[in-house]
Parts: C-alpha cells; structure tokens; sequence
C-alpha cells in the first residue's frame, strides 16, 4: 500500500488559501526595478534597509491574489523558485523581519507540497529512485520553511522553541491573534516534515509540538483563512487515537471546512478527509466519493483559489487511478 501523508497541510499546495501569504510572480517585474536601484544606493545604510523593508512589507502582504487565481499550474511552478530566492535574498539584509519569514515558510512549505511532494508521490511506481530523490527533496524544502518559521517565532517570543518543546501550551501563551499565519505555517511545515520524515530522530518526538501550534492557532482564530487550521486538523486528527487523533473530531473538522468555504468551495478538505480517514479505514466507496466531489468543483467558478484547487484535483486524479493499490476490492 501507498504511504500517505501524516497531514496534508491546507497548504496546500492544496496549500494556498485566500487570506494566506502568498507568492505572486507578477509583482517581481516592479519589485526588481526597486532591487536594481538598492543595489547602487552608497553612502547611506538606514535608507537602503528601509527601502528593503518596504519591498518586504509588499511581498509579506496577503492582499494580492495573482498567485492563486493562475489557470497555468506549470506556470506557477516554474516561477515559484525564483520568488523563493528573492524572499531568501531580502532575509540576508533584514533577518529579523517577521511578516518576511511568515512569507518565506509559507511559500517554501506550499511550493513542496504542490510540486514536489506530489511529483515524488507519482513516481512511486515507476521510478522509485525519482521517487526517493523527489521526496527526499521535498522533505528539505519542509525542514527549511520550518527553519523561517522557527526564526519567527523566536523573534515573537523568545527561547520558544525549547519551550515548545517541553510545553506547546505555555510556550504560546502569550500568541495573540496576530500571530495566527506564524502558528499555522509553523505548523503545517513541521508536521510535513514529519510525515516524510518517518524514522528520524530529530523529527520522531515533535508531533505534539505540531499539535499544540495548530491548536492555539485554531484557539485564537477559528476561521482563519476560510478554513485554513480546521483543514489541517483534519490531518491531525486521522492519525491513530494512541497519538491524540480521533475519527469524530476530524469529520467534524472536515464539516466546519466546508462551512466556511460554503462560498468559495475548496477541493482540499475533501482530499484531507480521504487520505486521512477513508485511506486508514480502507473504505473504498468513501475514498472515491471523497475524491469524486473534490474533482465536481469547477476552479472557474472560483478563481481566487484557482491554484490551490487545480492543485489538490491533480492529486485526486492521481489518487483515483492507484486506488485498486491503495484500497484493493
């Protein structure tokens, strides 16, 4: 049987939702010409890293949607990287610079889910040394949105993380609902990187750190980003009950998803609920209805989640066509 994912973090790649922060490669043609001007501004150190700080505050803001109403998804990938880099170049400048940060894991974490992760999950069957080398790759990606967000959250609060581990709920006490994008990227590209991660011991102990992020963003903001966090506990939740999961919690999840996305249909929580439940449970006729629906929304209808939703159907389609290995009859 196929592997699948410990979470499915809404990012997903699946990832991106309308109120998330976002990559938008089309912003970079005026932002560039900013970028050439800084790089022969002399004589004046504060004036250059305020101008740095404005293009940041630009790319951190989660007002544009150019990225997720895309019809090209290939499109997309190919430019993703070169935006990657660009947050990463801005971060040598400002490094404490946290809406950056947010920006630089949030994008790192949606680009591995959507095209690196799934490229990797395609090839499982007929090329498992693309398979391995694909997945190995996304896993980095993972651990290196992780790291941005880890930075973060360490400017936020410092010494969390040795907190967090010790106790996630007073580690993120002081958390307010402006923290809520930092709790949830965190984590959603740490419980990815555990879900590839499987055997290592670095990653082995963390999952309740995961949860307790997700919950405090949840806590703090139970509507996020249409659905955001209750998509990822969907996740969460499907693991097994001796990890702190429960079938009843993660359908309600699954529920209060499709609420908040009543307007603006999202495919990805119907995915969520099949690899996380019907999967484990090897219920075939729910995995292919679950599956079915996912693929019925018409990513037209709704362009400002184009991409996250072309996103989440091609991994449908790919699920639908290994679910005689999946789920044999």
């Amino acid at each position: 049987m196929k592997t699948h994912d410990l979470l499915t973090a809404s990012s997903s790649p699946s990832p991106a939702h309308p109120d998330t922060i976002r990559f938008d490669p089309m912003r970079f043609i005026q932002l560039l010409t900013l970028l050439t001007g800084l790089a022969v501004i002399s004589g004046c150190g504060a004036i250059k890293k305020n101008a740095i700080k404005s293009v940041a505050d630009t790319l951190a803001s989660p007002d544009s949607d150019v990225f997720s109403r895309d019809e090209d998804i290939e499109l997309v990938a190919a430019a993703a990287p070169f935006g990657l880099k660009l947050y990463e170049s801005l971060l040598e400048s400002i490094p404490d610079h946290v809406p950056l940060l947010v920006a630089t894991c949030s994008n790192f974490t949606q680009y591995s889910y959507a095209f690196l992760q799934t490229k990797a999950e395609e090839s499982e069957y007929d090329d498992y040394t693309e398979y391995t080398k694909q997945k190995d790759r996304a896993l980095r990606m993972y651990l290196r949105a992780r790291g941005y967000c880890i930075r973060g959250l360490e400017q936020r609060f410092p010494g969390v993380q040795v907190a967090l581990l010790r106790d996630p709920k007073a580690a993120l006490a002081r958390a307010n609902k402006k923290d809520v994008p930092l709790l949830y990227w965190s984590a959603a590209s740490w419980g990815a990187a555990i879900s590839l991660g499987i055997g290592r011991p670095d990653l082995a102990g963390d999952l309740h750190v995961v949860r307790g992020l997700a919950e405090r963003a949840l806590a703090l903001d139970p509507d996020y980003a249409s659905g955001a966090t209750h998509e990822l506990m969907i996740s969460l939740e499907s693991l097994d009950e001796v990890v702190g999961g429960s079938e009843d919690r993660a359908r309600a999840h699954f529920k209060r998803a499709l609420e908040l996305q009543k307007e603006r249909p999202q495919a990805g929580p119907y995915v969520s609920l099949a690899t996380g439940i019907a999967l484990k449970k090897q219920n075939r006729v729910e995995f292919e209805q679950l599956l079915n629906d996912a693929l019925a929304i018409d990513p037209d209808k709704n362009p400002a989640v184009r991409i996250p939703n072309l996103a989440a159907q091609r991994r449908a389609r790919f699920l639908l066509k290994e679910v005689d290995e999946l789920i044999p009859k």
